[in-house]
C-alpha cells in the first residue's frame, strides 16, 4: 500500500476546487444528548433513549479482526504520526483467530495497519468515519487481506488495484526508455505520459463521484500543483507566474486543523518541501506562514500541538542565523500566553529559558550594554568605541576550540581588519581566570588594541542582587567562543557564524 501512495504521490492531481480560506469550517454533529433531546421531543421518551443508546454506540469503534493462523495472542493497531508511526490499540485473538478493536471513543481518520505480535506491519487499510467494519487477512497473504462493511475501503481497495496495474506499466515503459533507440523514445515517452494521465484522470473522478470519501481527502492531502507554462506580460515572459501559482495552491483543499493530516506518511514531508521550496528563509517570511497555519489548526486536538512542537523544534536552534527570531516568536505569542500547558515541566524550563536567553540579541536590535573592566581595573563601555564595525568575542583561556580561534581572530586582525578600522571587543567569561587570561594574551601576543575585558565579581554579584540579566544570558552564552559583529551604531548585523563569514559580511556591507 505505501508503494501505492508515493505512486501517487508522484504523479501529481488534477488541480480540485479551491476553498476560500485555509479556516473554512466543516460541519460538526451535535453532542449525543443534543441529539437524544431533540429526538425525545419529537418521538417521545421511549424513542430519546432508543435513539441515545444507538448514538452512543456509534460514538465508539468496534473492528472486529480475523487475522489467520495467529491464534491465543495480542494484535495491535497503528497509525502514522508525521514521519513516525504509533500503536493506538490491541486486541486479543482467540482460538479462532477472532478479536476486536474496540474502544469508547472513534480514532481520527487516516491510514491505519495492523500489526503482528512481533511489531510487523501486516497490511495498511483506511480508518473512516463510522469505524465500524470487519478486517479478513492471513499473515501468509498481506495482498489479500479484506475490509468488509466499510465503503471508504472499497474505494481504497478499488485504487490500489488500479494504480499497481498502472504502476506496473509505467516502470516497464521506464525501464524500456534506458535503452531505447532515438526514433522509439518518442513514443515510448507518450505512452508514459498517457499511463500518468489514465491515473490522474482516475483521481479527479473519485474527486468528482466521492467529494466526501476519505480516499477524495487524502489525494488533495498529498498533492502537489503542477508548474503551469510561463505566460507572457506584455510581450515579456513572467518567470515568477509559475513560482507564485504552485505556492498558491499548494493547500488547496487541505485544512489545518483535521488531525487526519498526522494518520497519513506524506503530508509532513509535503509540509517540510513547502518550507523548503516556496518560504523565503527570512525570519518575518517564515513567520507570517507559521501564524496563519497555526491559526488555522487551532481547533485541532492533536495536530495544533503537534503543529507547535515542531515548528518550536526546527526554530530553537535553527540552520540559517537569524532564524530564532521564529522561536522567539512562538514564545511570545503562544507559550507566554497560555500554551505551555502543552509542556512537562522540564520542556516548559527549557523553551522560557531558550527564550530569554535570545530575546536581547536578535539580528538588527541594539547590541546589550556591556560596561566590563579590563586588566587594569578600568571600566571600557562597549558603546564607547567607534568602529564601522565591532567585533564580541567571548571566550575562555582554558577553553581548547578558543585557544584555536582567538590566535585566528588576531590574524585576520592584524593582516586586515586593524586597517579597515574594525574594533575587538574580547570578553573573558571567567572571573577566576583572569592569570591564565593575561598569559594567553601575552603568550599569544593579542593585538593591544583589542579592548580585553572582563565582569568583577562584585559587578555580578550586584546584578544578580538587582534581578538583572547577565552578559551570558542577555548574549546567549553557552558556548566558547561566542562572536557578535555590530555595525557603526551597535546594532547587531551577524552572530555565531565562522570569522571568514563575518569577514566576507564586512567586505559586503562596505560595497
Amino acid at each position: 500500500m505505501r508503494r501505492i501512495m508515493m505512486i501517487v504521490l508522484m504523479n501529481g492531481l488534477i488541480v480540485g476546487k479551491a476553498i476560500e480560506s485555509f479556516a473554512q469550517k466543516k460541519t460538526v454533529n451535535p453532542p449525543v444528548k443534543t441529539q437524544a433531546k431533540t429526538l425525545a421531543k419529537q418521538s417521545g421518551t421511549s424513542t430519546a433513549k432508543q435513539a441515545e443508546k444507538s448514538t452512543a454506540a456509534n460514538a465508539g469503534r468496534e473492528i472486529s479482526i480475523t487475522l489467520t493462523p495467529l491464534k491465543n495472542t495480542k494484535i495491535y493497531l497503528g497509525s502514522y504520526f508525521g514521519k513516525g508511526m504509533t500503536l493506538v490499540d490491541s486486541a486479543f485473538l482467540d482460538i479462532n483467530s477472532k478479536g476486536v478493536f474496540k474502544g469508547d471513543k472513534k480514532l481520527t481518520q487516516g491510514i491505519y495497519f495492523v500489526v503482528s505480535p512481533n511489531y510487523t506491519i501486516q497490511f495498511e487499510f483506511l480508518m473512516d468515519s463510522k469505524q465500524r467494519f470487519e478486517i479478513k487477512g492471513d499473515t501468509a497473504a498481506k495482498e489479500s487481506a479484506k475490509i468488509i462493511g466499510s465503503p471508504d475501503n472499497d474505494l481504497f481497495k478499488q485504487y490500489a488495484q488500479f494504480s499497481n496495474e498502472k504502476g506496473r506499466q509505467a516502470q516497464q515503459i521506464r525501464t524500456a526508455l534506458l535503452s531505447a533507440s532515438p526514433e522509439e523514445a518518442p513514443k515510448m515517452r507518450a505512452s508514459l505520459a498517457e499511463v500518468e494521465k489514465e491515473i490522474k484522470q482516475y483521481q479527479q473522478n473519485i474527486h468528482l463521484k466521492h467529494p466526501n470519501s476519505l480516499l477524495s481527502t487524502l489525494f488533495y492531502i498529498m498533492k502537489r500543483p503542477e508548474l503551469p507554462p510561463v505566460p507572457m506580460v506584455k510581450g515579456k515572459p513572467d518567470s515568477a507566474y509559475p513560482y507564485q501559482f504552485v505556492k498558491q495552491h499548494f493547500w488547496d483543499d487541505v485544512l489545518f486543523n483535521e488531525d487526519l493530516l498526522l494518520r497519513t506518511p506524506f503530508f509532513e514531508s509535503k509540509l517540510d518541501d513547502y518550507f523548503k521550496y516556496y518560504v523565503s528563509p527570512e525570519p518575518d517570511s517564515i513567520i507570517q506562514e507559521v501564524k496563519q497555519m497555526l491559526f488555522m489548526a487551532k481547533t485541532g486536538k492533536e495536530i495544533y500541538p503537534y503543529l507547535l512542537t515542531k515548528f518550536t523544534n526546527k526554530y530553537i536552534n535553527p540552520e540559517f542565523m537569524g532564524q530564532d527570531k521564529v522561536f522567539v516568536y512562538l514564545f511570545e505569542n503562544f507559550y507566554a500566553k497560555g500554551d505551555t500547558a502543552l509542556l512537562n515541566p522540564a520542556s516548559r524550563k527549557t523553551i522560557t529559558e531558550r527564550a530569554y536567553s535570545l530575546m536581547a540579541n536578535q539580528l538588527g536590535q541594539q547590541a546589550p550594554v556591556l560596561n566590563l573592566t579590563d586588566s587594569t581595573g578600568k571600566r571600557k563601555p562597549l558603546y564607547d568605541l567607534k568602529a564601522p564595525f565591532t567585533l564580541v568575542a567571548f571566550w575562555d583561556p582554558n577553553c581548547g576550540h578558543c585557544k584555536e580561534e582567538i590566535p585566528r581572530f588576531d590574524s585576520l586582525y592584524k593582516a586586515k581588519w586593524k586597517a579597515n578600522g574594525v574594533a575587538i571587543y574580547s570578553v573573558n567569561i571567567y572571573e577566576n581566570e583572569n592569570l591564565a587570561w593575561k598569559k594567553f594574551i601575552a603568550e599569544k601576543n593579542l593585538s593591544a588594541d583589542w579592548t580585553h575585558v572582563y565582569q568583577t565579581k562584585e559587578d555580578r554579584q550586584t546584578e544578580e542582587k538587582a534581578g538583572m540579566p547577565g552578559y551570558r544570558q542577555l548574549y546567549d552564552i553557552f558556548k566558547t567562543p561566542t562572536f557578535y559583529l555590530l555595525d557603526e551604531n551597535k546594532r547587531i548585523l551577524a552572530k555565531q557564524l565562522t570569522l571568514e563569514q563575518f569577514d566576507a559580511l564586512m567586505d559586503a556591507k562596505k560595497r
